[in-house]
C-alpha cells in the first residue's frame, strides 16, 4: 500500500532543490556560468535592450554602471524562486560577477525568463552597491522600474532614483518588474 507521508511529493522535492540552490551559503562559487559564456549573452542582452528601448544607447552611455542578467529564471508552485547570473559592467568594462535571487508565496504555477538590466546614474549608489556585501532591493538601495510610453526616447523621461531597472523577454516585451526583497551576491571567481 502506497503511504504518502513516507513518499516525498514530486512539489516537495522540486520545492527542496530549489530552496537549498537559493539559499545554500556558498552557492555562488558552484553555479557560475562559464565566464565567456556569459559575456557574450551579456552583450547580446544589451544590443537587445539598445534595439528595444529607444534612445537606450544614448541612456547607456550617460550611466556609471549597469549590472546585466541575460537570464533570470522564475519558477514555482505556490512557493517560488529566481535565480541568474550577471555582468557588473562599468566603463564598458566587466567589473564583476554577481548572481541574483529571491523567494516568493503566492498564487504562482509555472516558469519564466526574462531579462534584466540595471543602470546605475549615481556614482554612490555604485560605489554603495561594489561595496556592499550582498545588497537587497528596497532595503539596501533604492530602485526605479522603467516604466513609460512605448515609442518614448528613454532620454525624454526625468528619472530621480539612483538606479533603474529595466526587464524584458526574448521578445523585446517589457516585464512587471517586482525586486523587493532580491538580493544580489557577488560571485567569486
Amino acid at each position: 500500500m502506497y503511504d504518502r507521508y513516507k513518499q516525498p511529493s514530486l512539489f516537495v522535492s522540486v520545492m527542496a532543490i530549489l530552496f537549498f540552490i537559493l539559499l545554500t551559503p556558498g552557492c555562488s562559487t558552484r553555479h557560475l556560468q562559464s565566464m565567456n559564456t556569459l559575456s557574450i549573452q551579456v552583450d547580446e542582452t544589451l544590443e537587445s535592450f539598445e534595439r528595444t528601448i529607444i534612445g537606450g544607447d544614448t541612456f547607456l552611455e550617460k550611466s556609471e554602471g549597469v549590472l546585466v542578467f541575460p537570464s533570470v529564471i522564475k519558477a514555482g508552485v505556490g512557493f517560488g524562486g529566481e535565480y541568474g547570473e550577471g555582468i557588473l559592467r562599468v566603463e564598458g568594462r566587466t567589473a564583476d560577477y554577481y548572481s541574483t535571487a529571491g523567494a516568493s508565496f503566492g498564487f504562482q504555477f509555472g516558469a519564466q525568463r526574462k531579462s534584466i538590466v540595471f543602470v546605475f546614474l549615481d556614482k554612490a549608489a555604485l560605489w554603495s552597491f561594489q561595496h556592499s556585501d550582498g545588497w537587497k532591493a528596497g532595503v539596501d538601495g533604492s530602485i526605479t522600474i522603467a516604466d513609460w510610453g512605448i515609442g518614448e526616447d528613454i532620454n525624454t523621461i526625468e528619472i530621480h532614483s539612483p538606479v533603474v531597472a529595466f526587464a524584458f523577454d526574448d521578445e523585446g516585451f517589457m516585464y512587471n518588474l517586482t525586486l523587493e526583497g532580491t538580493k544580489f551576491t557577488r560571485l567569486r571567481h
